[in-house]
């Protein structure tokens, strides 16, 4: 191949891009397409909007989000991971937060046996990055491995979530 048609590929492949990625511009007022969005949260779900583990709603059509040109950055949100986060990588870029209708690993946990009982008396260990703290405390909820559960470390004190690591034992971590 030549070098004129080498420069022509290469040109047409910086078009080519240019416009896949302003393909996400909606409409007449350059915002970004917020169908997109949904595209994103259930390709990195593996649900559809209102299915189980899927997004709940469709995000707002009355946002105006600022054009992105990198591909969105998908990750869950929150402990319990009934949130996806959304984030536009470019300079300056926005973040959104929408919610899941029923995690569907949650869902699946819920048919597990419960390794933990309503008012048992178990072990709280709040964990991070080079220490572990434990006292004892009480189970609110029933719940099995792996599931999050309210818990308290007295009857006066206010409940927090922790997961079940295993029998009798609940982790609080800390980033």
């Amino acid at each position: 191949m030549g070098t004129h048609a080498m420069k022509s590929a290469s040109i047409f492949a910086l078009l080519l891009a240019g416009t896949t990625a302003s393909a996400a511009i909606a409409q007449s007022g350059g915002f970004y397409d917020l169908a997109s969005v949904d595209r994103a949260v259930a390709a990195f779900t593996g649900a559809g909007i209102g299915q189980p583990g899927g997004a709940a709603l469709p995000v707002d059509r009355r946002m105006r989000l600022a054009p992105c040109f990198g591909a969105l950055v998908t990750t869950w949100y929150g402990t319990r991971q009934d949130n996806v986060l959304v984030q536009c990588p470019d300079p300056g870029g926005w973040r959104l937060f929408v919610a899941v209708s029923g995690n569907g690993r949650q869902d699946a946990a819920s048919a597990l046996p419960p390794a933990v009982a309503r008012g048992e008396a178990l072990t709280i260990s709040v964990e991070g990055e080079g220490f572990s703290v434990s006292q004892s405390g009480e189970a609110m909820e029933a719940g099995p491995v792996g599931a999050w559960i309210r818990v308290r470390t007295s009857v006066k004190a206010t409940p927090i979530r922790a997961r079940i690591a295993r029998p009798g034992l609940v982790i609080v971590p800390v980033d």
